[in-house]
């Protein structure tokens, strides 16, 4: 990994890092949220996974808006980090424990 996308990289987990705490004190069911990128088509292939305990917490996360919340979140503190998203809508998504152990059998690296 060439030195400016390993700083790139690390900006990026530092942003998520901020935003995935404060998820995690403000929203019923998230538990945690990882991300994948194609370095050389970054940021359109950065996709952001927030990941919930169940299916159920995603729906009334969903339900309350609280996924708009979210975006918004990402997209500022991704944005504080020097990376601009043209649609955030496509960069983020939601997904749950449930959901991955039911179709992938917990296994988070096929899912993604």
């Amino acid at each position: 990994m060439k030195k400016t996308v390993k700083k790139l990289d690390n900006n990026v987990v530092k942003a998520l890092t901020l935003a995935c705490e404060s998820f995690k004190q403000d929203i019923s069911g998230f538990e945690w949220l990882t991300h994948t990128a194609d370095c050389a088509n970054f940021p359109s292939s950065l996709v952001v996974t927030c990941v919930f305990d169940t299916n159920d917490s995603v729906q009334m996360a969903l339900t309350h808006s609280q996924d708009v919340a979210m975006r918004r979140t990402i997209q500022q503190q991704l944005l504080k980090a020097g990376v601009l998203l043209k649609d955030v809508r496509r960069n983020v998504c939601l997904d749950s424990e449930q959901a991955c152990l039911a179709e992938h059998n917990g296994d988070w690296k096929a899912r993604l």
